[in-house]
């Protein structure tokens, strides 16, 4: 894991300074950062072993997932297991589909994530989203955890969602006008603020 991104003190301060519950939060959960591994290919696979499933039940299948690579999670171990093996872990077919495209498109180079460097962040959106069973949310997760991008506001997300309506105290879901006005406040870290309201709902920070 890496240490945290430089722009986060920077981030800490302005949004302490700009909303009195992310001021709260900050000052709650200061013992730790956002950390990445800066490995795509890992986070990726992380990504869509997660979806649509809790925390535990994601963790147990990735537990097994990382067995079955003998700990090796790259694109020429995952290439070389069989579908129903990927299932075996507990992935679902799409699931287990997905894996086994991310990792031949890896191999073959016909997927290049050094372009994203490159890319704002809707055009990186668009670019992972070429990906089987990568959508809006994988992309915001990798954008925000692999690259470290500052602006990434997942309104997709369960916990996100949940933790807005907690903290803000507004009904769950929270209405879109509202959702819309904290991203235009929290702008330019608003991968800051998801970070820290997460962590008002999960005392384990998320890592992908």
């Amino acid at each position: 894991m890496n240490n945290s991104p430089k722009y986060w003190n920077k981030a800490k301060n302005y949004l302490s300074k700009k909303d009195k519950v992310m001021k709260v939060l900050i000052k709650k959960y200061n013992d730790k950062t956002l950390t990445t591994r800066k490995d795509i290919f890992f986070s990726l696979c992380k990504s869509i072993i997660g979806q649509q499933i809790s925390v535990a039940a994601a963790n147990s299948v990735f537990k097994k997932f990382k067995k079955i690579c003998k700990g090796k999670i790259n694109p020429q171990v995952v290439k070389k297991l069989t579908t129903q093996k990927l299932k075996r872990c507990g992935l679902s077919k799409q699931k287990a589909r997905g894996i086994k495209e991310l990792s031949i498109k890896f191999s073959n180079k016909s997927f290049n994530p050094k372009l994203i460097n490159n890319m704002n962040d809707e055009e990186a959106i668009i670019y992972l989203s070429t990906l089987r069973q990568i959508g809006r949310w994988s992309s915001e997760m990798i954008l925000l955890f692999t690259f470290n991008r500052e602006n990434i506001w997942p309104i997709q997300d369960i916990g996100l969602l949940r933790a807005i309506s907690n903290n803000y105290k507004k009904k769950y879901l929270p209405p879109k006008k509202f959702i819309n006005y904290l991203g235009k406040k929290f702008s330019p870290y608003c991968s800051v603020a998801t970070w820290y309201l997460w962590r008002s709902i999960d005392d384990e920070p998320i890592q992908y």
